[in-house]
C-alpha cells in the first residue's frame, strides 16, 4: 500500500532512509513512488546521503533494481514516518530546496558517460568511498556488477582501481601510496609508473616478485585507451610502431633499463619472470583487450629494451653475465627464435656465431649504440633481429670466458673491443685472459690447457669457419685485429710457464704443419726461458726459476739447437749464475741477490769485486772468478749490443775475444787488489808476476797497471801474511819483500799508459832507496857481528880460532869476499878460524839475489858518481821521453821507451832498441861491477861470462 505523502515529504523521507543506510525500505518507497523518486533523483540522494562506509554489498543491489527499473513487491507500512508527516508542506518544500543534493557528474571528461546517470553516479561513488571513507577495497563490489554497462566503468576497475588497489592492499601493504583514486588517475604516466614500481624489487626478499608487479600492476595499468594516443592507428603486422605511440608503456622500458644499470637482478628477474604484453594479470576484469597490432609493438619494443638491458649490465661478475645471458635466451623465445643453449654449455660448445653477425651491425661507429638511444628504433644493437641476438649473444659469451678466467670485463667493454677493433687494447686483454689463465686450476691438466687454448682462439674470430680466409686476415671477435701469431705465442709461454712441455711440443714443433714458424717458435722460447730466468729467486740451476729455464731450453731440442748462438748465451748466463751460488752475496743491503740481477747489471763483473768483498779468502779461487767472467762475456753480458746495430759473425767473436781479454785483466785486477785487502801480499805478488807480467799492454787495459802499482805500493804490517817459503830469495823477509815490491813496479812500468810513468817511476825510485837502506842496514850488522868476533878471536876466547888474525879488507867500500869471487881488493887469508872459514866459504858459495847484486854494484860506485841523485835525472829523461812520444800518438811501455843510461857526464850511451828490463840491467850491471868497478853506470860492455 502506497503513503499518502506529499512530493516533498516523500523526497524528505528517502533522505531520511538513505541516511539510515535503510536501503530496503528506500527500494520499496522507490517502487511505489517511482513518478516522483526517479531514477536519477535516487541516485543523487543516495549519492550525497548513503554512507560512504557501507559495504557496496549492502546497496548494490539496489543499484541493480535501480537501473532495471524493478523492484520487488514490497511493503511500505513499515516504513516510519513519523517525523515526516508531522511536517507542514511549506516546511517540507523548503527542506527540499536545501537539500543540496550531489550532481552526477564525474570529475574529468568522462565522454559517453557523461549521457548515463547510472555510470556518473558509479563514477562519483567511487571517488567519494574512496577520498572521504578510504575504503578503497570496497570499490570492487561496487563497480564489477557494472563493468559491461559502460566501457569506462572496465577502464576504471582494471586500468587504475586494480593496480593501485593490489599495490597498497596486496603487493606491497608496508608501504601504501597515499595518492586517491582520483589522483592517481590524473598522475601522468612516467610518474604512475615510478610509484606503482618504487617498491618492486627494492629488498632482496621482493626478487621473486618483480615480474608479478609488471603482471599485476603495469599490464592492468596499460588497459586504458588514454594511454594509448591514435588506438584507431592501424600498424603493420609485426613491425613497431612509431614513437609516442603508448608513452605510458615506453616509460615503463625505461624504467627497466634504469634497473638494469643500477640493480641488474631486478631487470634479470623482471625480463626472466613476466613474457611481457602476453602475461597481464587483469583479474579477469579484462581479456583481448589489445589488438594484435598493439601486441607486436609491445613484444618488439619489450624484446628491443631486453636487449638494451644487457648493455646496461656493468657487473662483471659470473652471475650478472648469466643474468644477462638468461635476458637473451628469453627475448630469443619471445620473438620466436630457436632456443639458446644454457650459458656454460655454449660456452663448453664454442658456437660458430661469426657468419651469423650481418657486416653492418659490426661497424666501428655502432660502438656509440651501447650508450645512446637504446631504446631507439634506429639503433642497429637492440633491434630485435636474429643477427643482434647473436651479435649480444656471442658478447657474453666472450665476456663470460674472460670473466671466469681471472680477467673479467663487461658486457659493454666486450662490444667496445669488437667494435673499436683497436689492436692495441685488444692485445692487452689478451694478454691479460691468457695469464688469468696461467694461475687459474688444473693447470697440471693438459684438457685445461688445451680447452683454453681454444677459448682464446675462439675469442679471435667467434667461431669463423671461412677455412679460405688467411690465419692472419681480421676475426669478428674481441681479439678481432690480433695476430693468431701472437696468441699462439702467448699461449705458448703460458704452457711453458707451467711446465707443461710435453703438450707444448706435441702442438707447436711435433705436427708437420706446425701453427707458428720455426723462427717465432725459437724466439718465444728464448723469451720464455728469460722470464722464468728473471723471476728466479735461488742462484742455483737445479732449482726454482734457472731449472726451469734449463728445463725450457730442452725441452724443444728439433728447435732450440745446442750450436745456436742464442742457446749458447743462455747456457753461459745459467753456467754464470750458478757460479755465484757458491759465494755470500748480497749487491744492495736489505735485498738477497736474485738471478735477473746479474742479467739487467749495467757492470756485472763489478760483481766479482762484491765476491771478493764478501767472502774472505775468495781471491784464492781466482780462477773459478776468471771463469765466471768468461760465462760473462760468453752470456753477452759485458758488450750488450745497441739495437740499431749489427754484427757479422765474425765481428762478433773478435768483440767477444777482446771482451774476454779485458774481463780477465780486470778480474785478475780485483783479486790482487782483494789480496792485498787481505794483507795476503805473496798471493797478490804471485799473481802480478805469473799473471799480469805475461799480459801484453793494451789500450783498454786500465786495471792491471794499477793493481800491479798498488802491489808495488804495499808495505808490511803486523797483519801482513808472512811467505810460507823463500825458494832462493833474500832470508831477510823486508828485502825480500822490497824485491818483490820493485817487481811488481817493474811490471806496472811496462803495461802502464804513458801519462801514469811519472807516478810509477816515483814509487820505483822510492823502493829501490828503501830497499838499499835495508841492505846498508844489513850489512852493517853483518860488519859489527863479524867485528865482535874478530875481538873475541883475538883474546883467544873463540875455541878453535888462530891467535890474532888480520883484519879483512874491501875494495871499493865493500868486501869482495861476501859477494864470492876476486874483488878489485883482493881475497884476505888468515883472519880467522876454520870453522869460520868455512861458514864463510859456504855463505860465498851461497846464491846471490837480484838485488844483492845490485846492492854490491851500487856502493862500488859511490865513489865516481852520485848514482841516486842520476837516477832521479834518469827518470826525468824518461819521462820527458814517453810524454813525448804519447803526443806523437803513440803508447810505448817501459821497455819499448827509450831510457838510456847515463854516465858521470849525463850523456846518453846505449840506444833505445837495446834497452833490457830494469832487473835484467842490475843483473848485469852487478855481474860487471866485480871485473871493472864502475864500468856499468857508463854501459861499458859486460865480460862474455858476466851474465848470471
Amino acid at each position: 500500500m502506497a503513503l499518502l505523502l506529499s512530493p516533498p515529504k516523500l523526497v524528505l523521507l528517502a533522505v531520511q532512509l538513505a541516511v539510515k543506510a535503510d536501503v530496503e525500505c528506500l527500494a520499496a518507497l522507490a517502487a511505489h513512488h517511482g513518478a516522483i523518486l526517479r531514477k536519477e533523483l535516487l541516485l543523487r540522494i543516495v549519492l550525497t546521503y548513503l554512507p560512504e562506509a557501507l559495504h557496496s554489498s549492502e546497496y548494490v543491489g539496489f543499484l541493480e533494481q535501480l537501473e532495471r527499473g524493478a523492484f520487488p513487491e514490497k511493503e511500505t507500512k513499515d516504513i516510519d514516518i513519523t517525523a515526516i508527516a508531522s511536517l507542514s508542506e511549506d516546511e517540507a518544500r523548503k527542506r527540499v530546496k536545501r537539500l543540496r543534493l550531489l550532481p552526477l557528474t564525474a570529475p574529468g571528461d568522462a565522454g559517453e558517460a557523461a549521457k548515463d546517470v547510472t555510470t556518473q553516479f558509479l563514477l562519483c561513488r567511487a571517488y567519494r568511498v574512496d577520498e572521504e571513507a578510504g575504503l578503497l577495497n570496497e570499490l570492487p563490489g561496487l563497480l564489477t556488477p557494472f563493468l559491461d554497462h559502460n566501457p569506462c566503468i572496465r577502464t576504471l576497475a582494471v586500468s587504475t582501481l586494480l593496480p593501485l588497489l593490489r599495490r597498497n592492499c596486496a603487493y606491497h601493504t608496508e608501504r601504501p601510496i597515499s595518492y586517491t583514486l582520483h589522483g592517481f588517475q590524473q598522475l601522468p604516466d612516467e610518474v604512475a609508473v615510478n610509484i606503482l614500481l618504487s617498491q618492486t624489487g627494492s629488498r632482496e626478499e621482493d626478487l621473486p616478485f618483480v615480474g608479478r608487479d609488471l603482471r599485476g600492476l603495469i599490464g592492468p595499468w596499460l588497459l586504458n585507451e588514454k594511454r594509448w594516443k591514435g588506438r584507431q592507428l592501424k600498424l603493420a603486422p609485426g613491425t613497431e610502431s612509431e614513437t609516442g605511440l603508448c608513452p605510458g608503456w615506453e616509460h615503463v622500458l625505461t624504467w627497466l633499463t634504469g634497473q638494469a644499470s643500477k640493480s641488474w637482478r631486478v631487470a634479470v628477474n623482471a625480463i626472466e619472470q613476466w613474457e611481457g604484453p602476453n602475461d597481464i594479470d587483469s583479474g579477469g576484469l579484462a581479456e583481448d583487450w589489445l589488438i594484435d597490432e598493439e601486441l607486436n609493438y609491445l613484444k618488439h619494443t619489450y624484446a628491443r629494451a631486453a636487449l638494451a638491458s644487457t648493455y646496461l649490465i656493468s657487473d662483471i661478475s659470473d652471475e650478472a653475465l648469466e643474468g644477462a645471458y638468461g635476458i637473451v635466451a628469453k627475448t630469443s623465445l619471445l620473438l620466436d627464435q630457436d632456443p639458446l643453449s644454457p650459458l656454460h654449455t655454449a660456452a663448453g660448445m664454442l658456437p660458430p656465431l661469426a657468419e651469423q653477425i650481418s657486416n653492418e651491425l659490426a661497424m666501428p661507429r655502432n660502438a656509440t649504440c651501447m650508450r645512446n638511444d637504446l631504446l631507439s628504433s634506429s639503433n642497429v644493437l637492440t633491434a630485435p633481429l636474429p643477427s643482434s641476438l647473436v651479435f649480444i649473444q656471442a658478447l657474453i659469451l666472450s665476456a663470460f670466458i674472460m670473466t671466469k678466467s681471472a680477467c673479467p670485463i663487461s658486457v659493454r667493454r666486450a662490444g667496445d673491443l669488437a667494435l673499436l677493433q683497436d689492436e692495441r687494447e685488444q692485445k692487452s686483454e689478451a694478454a691479460k685472459l691468457i695469464h688469468g689463465l696461467m694461475n687459474g686450476n688444473n693447470k697440471t691438466d693438459d684438457r685445461f690447457w688445451l680447452k683454453m687454448r681454444n677459448e682464446v682462439l675462439w675469442l679471435r674470430d667467434w667461431g669463423a669457419e671461412d677455412e679460405s680466409v688467411s690465419p692472419d686476415a681480421p676475426g669478428r671477435g674481441i681479439f678481432g685485429q690480433v695476430k693468431r701469431e701472437f696468441l699462439e705465442m702467448e699461449i705458448l709461454k703460458a704452457l711453458l710457464a707451467n711446465n707443461r712441455f710435453t703438450l707444448a711440443r706435441s702442438i707447436y714443433e711435433d705436427p708437420p704443419t706446425p701453427p707458428i714458424s720455426k723462427k717465432v717458435l725459437q724466439d718465444t722460447i728464448f723469451s720464455t726461458a728469460q722470464t722464468a730466468y728473471d723471476n728466479a729467486s735461488n742462484p742455483n740451476r737445479t732449482r726454482g726459476g734457472l731449472k726451469k729455464c734449463d728445463d725450457i731450453i730442452k725441452a724443444f731440442p728439433k728447435t732450440v739447437e745446442k750450436a745456436l748462438p742464442a742457446t749458447k748465451r743462455i747456457e753461459a748466463l745459467l753456467r754464470a749464475t750458478h757460479a755465484l751460488s757458491e759465494y755470500r752475496l748480497v749487491l744492495k743491503q736489505g735485498e738477497p741477490f736474485t738471478p735477473v740481477v746479474l742479467r739487467v747489471h749495467p757492470d756485472p763483473v763489478s760483481i766479482v769485486g762484491k765476491i771478493l768483498e764478501q767472502n774472505p779468502k775468495s781471491y784464492t779461487r781466482i780462477q773459478d772468478l776468471l771463469d765466471l767472467g768468461t760465462q760473462m762475456v760468453k752470456a753477452g753480458l759485458t758488450h750488450k749490443q745497441k739495437y740499431n746495430l749489427r754484427y757479422s759473425p765474425e765481428e762478433e767473436q773478435q768483440k767477444e775475444s777482446e771482451e774476454l781479454d779485458l774481463v780477465e785483466r780486470r778480474i785478475t785486477a780485483l783479486s790482487i787488489d782483494a789480496a792485498l785487502t787481505e794483507d795476503d801480499f805473496e798471493t797478490a805478488y804471485s799473481y802480478v808476476v805469473n799473471r799480469v807480467s805475461a799480459m801484453k799492454p793494451s789500450l783498454s787495459d786500465e786495471f792491471s797497471w794499477k793493481a800491479a802499482l798498488q802491489a808495488g805500493k804495499y808495505r808490511r804490517t803486523s797483519r801482513t801474511l808472512r811467505p810460507t817459503h823463500l825458494g832462493t830469495s833474500s832470508a831477510n823477509v823486508e828485502i825480500r819483500h822490497l824485491e818483490q815490491r820493485i817487481e811488481c813496479l817493474a811490471t806496472a812500468l811496462r803495461i802502464a799508459p804513458p801519462a801514469t810513468l811519472q807516478e810509477i817511476l816515483n814509487a820505483f825510485r822510492r823502493a829501490e832507496e828503501e830497499l838499499d837502506a835495508a841492505i846498508k842496514a844489513e850489512d852493517e850488522q853483518e860488519d859489527a857481528w863479524d867485528a865482535q868476533g874478530d875481538i873475541l878471536g883475538g883474546q883467544g876466547n873463540m875455541p878453535g880460532t888462530f891467535g890474532g888474525g888480520e883484519k879483512k879488507t874491501r875494495s871499493g867500500g865493500q868486501g869482495a869476499a861476501r859477494y864470492g869471487g876476486d874483488g878489485a881488493g883482493g881475497h884476505s887469508s888468515g883472519g880467522r878460524g876454520e870453522p869460520f872459514a868455512r861458514r864463510h866459504q859456504e855463505k860465498e858459495e851461497a846464491p846471490m839475489s837480484l838485488f844483492d847484486l845490485s846492492r854490491a854494484s851500487v856502493l862500488s860506485a859511490q865513489k865516481n858518481l852520485s848514482a841516486l841523485s842520476s837516477l832521479h835525472r834518469t827518470v826525468s829523461s824518461v819521462s820527458s821521453s814517453v810524454q813525448s812520444q804519447s803526443q806523437e800518438g803513440g803508447r810505448v811501455s817501459l821497455d819499448q821507451s827509450s831510457i838510456a843510461s847515463v854516465g858521470s857526464d849525463g850523456e846518453e850511451q846505449q840506444p833505445k832498441q837495446q834497452r833490457a828490463r830494469k832487473r835484467d840491467q842490475l843483473r848485469e850491471a852487478a855481474m860487471g861491477t866485480l871485473v871493472s868497478g864502475v864500468g856499468w853506470l857508463i854501459n861499458a860492455p859486460a865480460p862474455p861470462q858476466g851474465r848470471d
